[in-house]
């Protein structure tokens, strides 16, 4: 077990920033859900790695630099602080960075390459989805998935596609949404109306195209 000291763990929702590009702070180590990790590019963010439970983010901070990255939490997370009373703990921690580096490259190079619904199905198994590429989710995995997932623009960024295209992809891999049930509309009697009223009547009692029902 790699030596430290526990000073506080904390909880964060889905979106909310750890920390940002150019600050200090202490080393952060994820205990639930995924944090993203990001490159600074004017006004967007380029995804530069996804940390998943158990990994180290903030590593600058053992070699006393500001973080490189800005890190954000890509699901509901909690994260723990790592206190390091001596220099000999930094060691193990650097190792484990190292080694911890080389799998979340391999991971965003899946990410980002192969058909958009390769890319998604290996960020559901990422985010420990149950999720397998030779079956269909039901319809409550389903809503259940994508309740996990982020908003498209982010899932977007992250495989490198456009949002229409994982859209379209998300369609591919899972059935519909469960239609909620909701209360009966009802039904109006036409059969009193005059035939040359009922074009004018039904235009004006008529559910907009797309929409609600």
């Amino acid at each position: 077990m790699t030596p430290s000291v526990r000073v506080d763990a904390r909880a964060f929702v889905k979106a909310e920033s750890v920390f940002f590009a150019g600050e200090a702070g202490p080393v952060w180590r994820v205990l639930e859900g995924i944090v993203r990790l990001d490159r600074d590019s004017g006004p967007t963010r380029q995804p530069v790695q996804l940390a998943l439970p158990g990994d180290l983010i903030g590593v600058e901070s053992l070699c006393e630099r500001r973080y490189q990255f800005s890190a954000t939490a890509f699901t509901a997370c909690r994260l723990e602080r790592m206190a390091l009373d001596a220099d000999s703990l930094r060691v193990p921690l650097l190792q484990q960075a190292l080694l911890q580096h080389q799998d979340r490259s391999e991971d965003m190079t899946a990410l980002r390459t192969g058909s958009v619904p390769q890319r998604i199905t290996h960020l559901l198994c990422l985010m420990g989805l149950d999720w397998r590429p030779d079956r269909r989710a039901l319809n409550g995995e389903a809503d259940a998935i994508r309740d996990a997932l982020p908003t498209l623009r982010e899932v977007a960024q992250v495989v490198d596609a456009k949002t229409e295209t994982v859209c379209r992809a998300l369609a591919q891999l899972l059935p519909p949404r469960s239609r909620k049930p909701g209360p009966v509309r009802p039904v109006r009697d036409w059969s009193g109306v005059a035939p040359g009223r009922l074009t004018t009547a039904w235009a004006a009692n008529a559910t907009p195209l797309g929409a609600a029902a």
